[in-house]
């Protein structure tokens, strides 16, 4: 059965200040993509994020939501940012990050529903932070914190889960134990994984968008070499330990 399309870009170009940073870009998610985006620093993946988000409008070309195969305004997504743009010292608890995430599901001026606060404990419980529901975020390790604004992201239950570096938060312990979570996750709603840590994205993801201000897309894990050299600045080996595979494919037909 063929998987039902859920975001689409089409000849989309995005930027700043009519700066364009994106040219160009074609890319459909489907239901239950594990999307990798990967790409060096400056090449467009940020952008990218914030137009599938909503958070920056095209220049030119096309950006489509899908639900059950119909053309929509608009769909449920989820968003983990980067570590480095969460306050610490924000006085909010476990609890209260995770319930936050169903603020659009909310009427204005209505309290949340005893359903929604069902909701946000499972959700707490399946983040394995139960206990410390009341527990300030300041007070977190860089792991909890990671898994409450998870929690905060997948509580409304969206069609798409949009995660920014999420490795940034944690120790390469900690790293099984969230991709394990993913995995899981996944069977749910699709995921759309922005990193630059190449090989843990490699052994994680289902398919690879390779961007450096245009996008080249691959429905598997596996990325050309000559690619990765030429975008990033610098020779690149993947060696196979463990799970992880070492994988090199063709060169991309524009090249």
């Amino acid at each position: 059965m063929t998987a039902s399309p859920i975001i689409r870009l089409e000849h989309l170009s995005a930027g700043y200040d009519r700066r364009p940073v994106l040219t160009d870009v074609n890319l459909t998610v489907y239901e239950h993509d594990f999307l990798g985006v990967i790409g060096p620093n400056g090449g467009g993946k940020t952008t990218l994020m914030k137009v599938m988000l909503g958070l920056l409008k095209p220049q030119t070309g096309t950006l489509r939501f899908y639900r059950d195969g119909q053309e929509v305004p608009e769909i449920s997504m989820g968003y983990l940012p980067q570590y480095n743009s969460i306050d610490k010292k924000f006085p909010i608890s476990v609890y209260e990050v995770v319930l936050s995430g169903l603020n659009r599901q909310k009427p204005l001026f209505r309290p949340f529903t005893a359903a929604q606060h069902e909701q946000v404990r499972r959700t707490v419980a399946r983040m394995g932070l139960e206990g410390l529901e009341h527990r300030s975020i300041g007070q977190l390790s860089g792991g909890q914190l990671q898994r409450a604004l998870l929690g905060r992201a997948l509580v409304s239950q969206p069609q798409v889960v949009i995660l920014d570096e999420p490795n940034t938060y944690i120790d390469k312990r900690f790293q099984a134990v969230l991709y394990s979570l993913l995995q899981d996750i996944n069977k749910e709603c699709a995921i759309v994984l922005v990193s630059h840590d190449i090989g843990t994205v490699l052994q994680s993801v289902k398919s690879i968008a390779c961007v450096s201000g245009t996008l080249d897309y691959h429905p598997d894990t596996e990325v050309p070499a000559e690619w990765l050299e030429e975008h990033f600045g610098c020779p690149i080996d993947l060696l196979g330990h463990g799970h992880l595979p070492h994988r090199i494919l063709q060169c991309h037909p524009s090249h």
